[in-house]
């Protein structure tokens, strides 16, 4: 038990410097690359558009030396990188209450909360969908191998595997969501909700959530369902072909307690690795999805902040899932011990 505890203490404490070496490099190509705040501000002036920031060097040269200070006080690039670093980190929070460079009078932290539950609820339905629906149907291919439900199912997966994102959204929105005139209507196009949501009954916002939900999530599922559904089924008929298994059965044992009762645990184990996933659902929008059905998730207001150089705000994201990643982890570790708690930590 102590060495247990000893072996997450440690897990907890490299999570510091592991944080920082991190949010270090990415702070530290923000603050060096051309077209960042500085120049976004002298191309807004000058009335050029952020796409044409590569001309951010030939416009800001015609600018008095004084002036180009002065925009790199207002922003703290007159600072040194040590200075900019340590009032990132803690005077602003790890970025969270710095303003956005794109959207006046908004803190990072606050654009970040206004996404916050969207993709919440689709990182949470994702998760559990993938696990609840790709489990079972690893253990059914398992215990029937070579069947033709084996074969067949395999073939289904691997179709839907090998469409990419982009294509699977913009075909099922094109069939489902009456883009195209003669075909059918069933979802909305795009948007999380519809307009007098909050007028509806509770009954109605619920299905109005889950029409809006339904096909963006089935892109989110399909895109790990290939790889976790195998991974079960062969990890499950790993465990069935060990010498216990087999020593089950040679004490009389039956083939289900066989299976279920000893390999079907042990063979869990490496599907706990993506356990710890649970705890960056909240930010595991997908950029593409999101695009395609115009939902104003995190994914989206990433993409929106690389695209328009909002340096402040994509850092704060960046930091939330990389300590939310380091994080979790550590919690798959601790799902190895609940599943078998004979896994030792020893070097």
């Amino acid at each position: 038990m102590m060495e247990r505890l000893e072996y997450f203490a440690r897990r907890l404490l490299l999570v510091i410097p592991t944080f920082i070496g991190i949010t270090l490099v990415c702070f530290a190509i923000t603050q060096f690359v051309p077209g960042g705040p500085v120049e976004q501000a002298i191309l807004k002036m000058r009335g050029i558009g952020a796409g044409e920031a590569g001309q951010g060097g030939r416009a800001s040269a015609a600018l008095s030396p004084e002036f180009r200070k002065q925009i790199e006080a207002h922003f703290g690039f007159d600072r040194p990188f040590h200075r900019r670093y340590l009032k990132w980190l803690v005077a602003d929070r790890i970025g969270l209450r710095m303003e956005s460079y794109k959207f006046s009078n908004k803190t990072a932290w606050q654009l970040i909360r206004e996404r916050f539950p969207v993709s919440l609820a689709f990182g949470i339905a994702g998760f559990l969908l993938s696990y609840l629906i790709c489990i079972p149907l690893g253990i059914a291919k398992a215990l029937r191998h070579g069947s033709v439900f084996d074969l067949v199912s395999s073939a289904v997966v691997f179709i839907g595997y090998s469409i990419p994102p982009v294509a699977l959204g913009m075909l099922l929105k094109m069939l489902f969501c009456g883009t195209v005139e003669g075909l059918w209507d069933f979802f909305p196009a795009g948007g999380f909700q519809s307009e007098g949501y909050e007028s509806l009954s509770p009954a109605g916002q619920l299905a109005d959530r889950f029409r809006h939900m339904f096909l963006p999530v089935l892109c989110y599922v399909i895109g790990n369902f290939a790889v976790l559904t195998l991974f079960m089924k062969n990890s499950l008929l790993d465990q069935i072909g060990k010498d216990y298994v087999r020593t089950v059965l040679a004490k009389g044992g039956s083939a289900a307690r066989a299976v279920w009762g000893h390999a079907l645990r042990n063979s869990l184990i490496p599907i706990a690795t993506g356990f710890g996933g649970i705890l960056t659902v909240m930010f595991a929008g997908s950029v593409i999805i999101e695009q395609i059905f115009e939902i104003p998730g995190m994914g989206r207001l990433s993409l929106e902040a690389i695209v328009g150089r909002d340096y402040a705000v994509y850092l704060a994201i960046l930091s939330l899932t990389s300590l939310l990643g380091l994080l979790g982890n550590i919690l798959s570790d601790f799902c190895y011990v609940l599943i078998d708690p004979r896994i030792t930590f020893r070097r």
